[in-house]
């Protein structure tokens, strides 16, 4: 399993218009082949948020590497381009985690 964790950071006074997008957005991304659902964290602590902003972590379960790769390949620009459009305040940072081989 592959956990893709997508970091966001917005000003709070776009808050309520971004967790209603966020919602539709997270639910259209865990619908697409070989996702296996997700999770939406409100961080409580950084270092690097800046005053009067949210900072979110996503976190995707995908079933396999090919399924996150099939993902950035076919349908990562469009999505992101959708967010970045519509919220230019927002600032954005990925991760692929996977649990340690034994």
């Amino acid at each position: 399993m592959i956990v893709y964790e997508v970091n966001v950071e917005i000003g709070r006074e776009h808050e309520r218009e971004y967790r209603r997008w966020l919602t539709a957005h997270v639910a259209q991304i865990a619908a697409l082949p070989g996702f296996l659902g997700a999770q939406v964290l409100e961080v409580l602590q950084d270092e690097d948020t800046g005053a009067g902003r949210l900072a979110l972590s996503v976190r995707y379960r995908l079933r396999d590497r090919a399924a996150l790769e099939d993902y950035l390949r076919e349908h990562a620009a469009r999505l992101r381009a959708d967010g970045a459009s519509r919220f230019p305040d927002m600032r954005a940072w990925r991760r692929v985690l996977a649990e340690p081989a034994d």
